[in-house]
């Protein structure tokens, strides 16, 4: 085969090229993306692709470009045409209410999928070429190094920011769009996380690339709602028909908050909020709930909850979130506490769940009984971010 023929992913028209230029495209390497305008003949420029039942005129939307024209070819003479891989149904990944459960299960047995490239396959290339922007402008551990891990075992590279608050343009006063516009010239996805809620949102607005939202302030967290419904039905063998106990800072919480929107997509299960009177969870979260008929309850109880439920799952009291409130946070922190004593009202088949850090809201006792399942979850986070990754970035 001659070597000025187009390998391609996308379907285009023939009588678009220009066989005179250089026209490059690469369907797994974004670092080939398209948005080089100068090295696409001025025929093509003013072309039109089919694409979705739908013609679109070149540069109506720098991200469908790069979600559907990623492809690299040389000194076209001749266009074969390629099945596309098949988009994932989200350009980014901002809050829980986006995924349905067929999305959800579909996530799940591509994380499944990733947990034996973790583990047989070391030197995977899925994501060779691609690289991933860490933007954080709040503290992480376990997020931000999931992430980063999950990008590398992929054979992708990493561009890091641990502190972006203050460590970054941010501490001189520019804004959040001018950062994300910024960035997204240096990188083909980004991971945000951010002290501010709805932050994500904005970012998405502004971006050109895929956004993923690894925490907006006390808004929504998904990627760790993903990863606590994938290890729930991992732990515990099914999604419907559970009782669930989100206990500790439920109103700050936006690892719950996210968690009991994914929740309420399956049937007959009932929702136990156990938290001190300050830290309650929100009224948005019940309303959402109850529109969608699904059963919760409030409950100053926790051994009674336990005694119920096939998932305990514990968050930090966040000082963090009180600003100079210290005393309401000294009135909610240590309150609830998962001990031995919770464990032995607990069914032997339910799990003791949290999204980490912990302080003192789990004794560490608890962790030798096999019914503490943080940790587990904590690996868990690192095959759904790279599902996450690799659907974003190059599809099914």
């Amino acid at each position: 085969m001659a070597s000025s023929t187009l390998f391609s992913n996308c379907s285009l028209k023939r009588e678009s090229f220009n066989s005179n230029k250089e026209f490059k495209f690469n369907a797994l390497n974004p670092m080939n993306r398209l948005p080089v305008k100068a090295m696409l003949s001025f025929d093509f420029m003013n072309s039109r692709l089919l694409t979705d039942e739908k013609w679109l005129k070149w540069g109506q939307s720098e991200r469908f470009l790069r979600n559907r024209m990623q492809c690299h070819a040389v000194e076209v003479e001749k266009v074969l045409v390629y099945p596309m891989r098949k988009k994932f149904q989200l350009d980014d990944v901002i809050e829980a209410q986006q995924f349905d459960r067929e999305t959800l299960n579909a996530i799940f047995e591509v994380a499944k999928k990733m947990e034996k490239i973790e583990k047989k396959s070391p030197g995977s290339q899925i994501l060779k070429g691609y690289l991933m922007a860490t933007l954080f402008y709040e503290p992480s551990t376990r997020t931000r190094l999931s992430f980063e891990s999950a990008m590398k075992r992929l054979g992708g590279e990493v561009l890091t920011t641990e502190n972006a608050r203050e460590f970054s343009s941010a501490a001189k006063g520019e804004t959040l769009e001018d950062t994300i516009r910024t960035v997204e010239g240096y990188s083909d996805i980004i991971v945000m996380r951010h002290f501010e809620s709805g932050a994500a949102k904005r970012a998405a607005a502004t971006a050109g690339i895929p956004i993923i939202n690894a925490g907006d302030g006390p808004g929504q967290h998904p990627t760790q709602a993903l990863l606590d419904v994938y290890t729930i039905e991992r732990e515990i063998g099914k999604l419907e028909g559970i009782k669930v106990g989100l206990v500790g800072d439920l109103a700050n919480g936006r690892t719950v908050r996210s968690l009991s929107y994914l929740l309420a997509k399956y049937q007959d299960v009932k929702i136990y909020f156990v938290s001190p009177d300050v830290v309650k969870m929100k009224d948005d979260i019940k309303e959402y709930l109850t529109s969608l008929d699904v059963k919760w309850e409030e409950s100053h109880d926790l051994m009674e909850v336990a005694s119920k439920c096939d998932v305990v799952y514990q968050t930090r009291i966040q000082r963090e979130r009180f600003g100079e409130r210290i005393d309401l946070y000294e009135e909610a922190r240590g309150k609830y506490i998962v001990d031995k004593n919770v464990l032995k009202v607990m069914q032997k088949h339910a799990v003791v769940m949290h999204p980490l850090p912990r302080l003192d809201e789990i004794t560490v006792e608890v962790d030798g009984d096999p019914r503490a399942a943080y940790f587990r979850q904590a690996k868990n986070g690192l095959y759904i971010r790279m599902a996450l990754l690799k659907l974003l970035l190059v599809g099914w």
